[in-house]
């Protein structure tokens, strides 16, 4: 491809350097086998179809066999003039000489190929986010039963609110996590389509079948518009964003843990195998893991922004922009996200709450004031927003005795004002397990949460284990045809 006919001399060194490395090495390793088996089903289709002959075919299956058996050693140290694919198929022309090797593009672009590629190489990367994100859900509903009932203060504003449990807060995490996993699997959505057969950009004349090429390459079916196959590339933006989301909310549990495992607050502890120390100042354990998280988090939003603009304004056709530029960040974006939910995982196993820090946090910042407005609101008579004030001014003046018990204050403010109200199971543990309604943490309403969070996490752990036997499958299936194929050629 030096020589195209057209083109008679190829890039520039330091253009070539640019665009395709010094060696096809790292191509070699991220891409190869994949057009490998792309090609395989190709080949299979194109002699099932009659239009290239089943010899050819054979010999062009049994030298990619040999390359893979070698792990593509023959082609590894070489220049890719014009790409992986061209030194590939030039590899394959001069072993087998031009009428045999050159068949491969046979009713094929390099543009349908890459799409199909694509898909075929974020298969990986997107089962291993799904398995790790499915993994720190696991050990989230698994410490949210084991904890339900260590009372904590839950905080808006960084201020003490309300009595919660630790279990109930991680049960909530479990639930902002299965809507980004949904997210996950929406987005993967494409991952079942194969752009194969689309050609350049408008198809082929040439009687191909690619519902068959998808059959064998573990896709669902074809893309139906040639045009949409080569061009699009959404189905990157999808994941990225999805992704991007899933960070979000690792940032945000990292930032409470981060916060509750400072020694003033106390609520958490982590072991040794969790923290590092300092260089200098020898009593510090630094959670530093969940700084790798809040860092890492990012990264698909920042693969996003820089995919979306690579992609934005460009034509709705195959061009390297869409194609190459805005693809090239989420491979190191979805192994980063990936790595970030496994560091998140390891934490939230390995810390252990403190149930004494939260419980005394819980009573010194007064959380069940809400609660005594309540009942003197509806046991006497009095409006909420009045009760509220009222409260606020007990609650005022316990902080002015030296922060006594709240029913302490409030049983003097009731006799100042001759009211009764029933003070019993006023203590942040009662007010916990008493909130059951409206998704509180009341043991009858985090249990029926982690029940429907329990079966939702096991149906998505079928579908996952179901899609990868899918694709596995293919595998057999591409094998079994290929051997078909070629068995009864040579009993010609």
């Amino acid at each position: 491809m030096e020589n195209t006919g057209r083109i008679v001399r190829g890039l520039t060194p330091t253009a070539r350097r640019i665009i395709f490395g010094t060696t096809a090495d790292a191509g070699i390793d991220a891409e190869l086998e994949h057009i490998a088996q792309v090609d395989r089903a190709h080949l299979v289709m194109l002699a099932e179809c009659g239009i290239i002959d089943t010899a050819h075919a054979c010999a062009v299956l049994g030298a990619i066999a040999e390359l893979q058996a070698d792990s593509f050693a023959a082609l590894r140290g070489r220049l890719a003039v014009r790409g992986l694919f061209l030194l590939y198929e030039q590899y394959l022309i001069e072993h087998l000489g031009a009428r045999v090797g050159g068949i491969l593009q046979t009713a094929r672009s390099r543009n349908d190929l890459n799409a199909t590629v694509l898909r075929l190489r974020l298969r990986g990367p997107y089962m291993a986010l799904l398995r790790e994100a499915l993994r720190l859900q696991a050990v989230l509903l698994g410490r949210a039963r084991r904890f339900g009932d260590v009372v904590m203060p839950i905080y808006t504003h960084y201020q003490a609110a309300l009595p919660v449990t630790y279990g109930h807060y991680l049960a909530g995490i479990a639930q902002a996590l299965e809507r980004d996993i949904a997210g996950l699997v929406a987005a993967s959505a494409d991952l079942q389509r194969c752009p194969l057969g689309a050609g350049a950009v408008g198809g082929t004349t040439l009687p191909i079948q690619p519902a068959r090429t998808a059959a064998l390459l573990g896709f669902d079916q074809p893309v139906q518009h040639a045009i949409d196959a080569v061009a699009s590339r959404d189905l990157v933006l999808r994941l990225l964003s999805s992704a991007a989301i899933l960070g979000v909310t690792l940032s945000r549990l990292s930032s409470d843990m981060l916060l509750w495992t400072t020694s003033e607050f106390g609520f958490l502890s982590v072991h040794d195998g969790l923290v590092g120390s300092s260089s200098m100042m020898p009593q510090k354990r630094n959670p530093f893991l969940l700084e790798h998280v809040q860092g890492r988090s990012a990264a698909p939003l920042g693969a996003f922004v820089a995919s979306a603009t690579a992609m934005n304004g460009r034509p709705f056709t195959n061009t390297i922009a869409v194609g190459t530029e805005a693809v090239a960040p989420v491979w190191s974006a979805l192994r980063t996200i990936t790595e970030a939910v496994t560091l998140m995982r390891l934490v939230v196993a390995g810390a252990r709450p403190q149930p004494e820090a939260m419980l005394q946090r819980a009573v010194d910042g007064y959380v069940t004031a809400t609660e005594l407005a309540n009942r003197l609101a509806i046991n006497g008579g009095e409006s909420f927003r009045s009760a509220h004030h009222a409260v606020g001014l007990i609650v005022r003046e316990a902080l002015a005795q030296g922060g006594v018990p709240l029913e302490t204050a409030a049983a003097r403010w009731l006799a100042s004002q001759e009211q009764t109200i029933d003070l019993t199971d006023m203590d942040p543990v009662a007010v916990a397990q008493a909130s059951v309604h409206g998704g509180g943490p009341g043991p009858a309403a985090l249990n029926a949460v982690l029940a429907s969070a329990t079966a939702e996490w096991s149906a998505r752990m079928r579908g996952m284990s179901e899609q990868l036997r899918s694709w596995q499958a293919a595998d057999v299936v591409l094998d079994v045809a290929v051997q078909g194929l070629c068995r009864r050629e040579n009993s010609r």
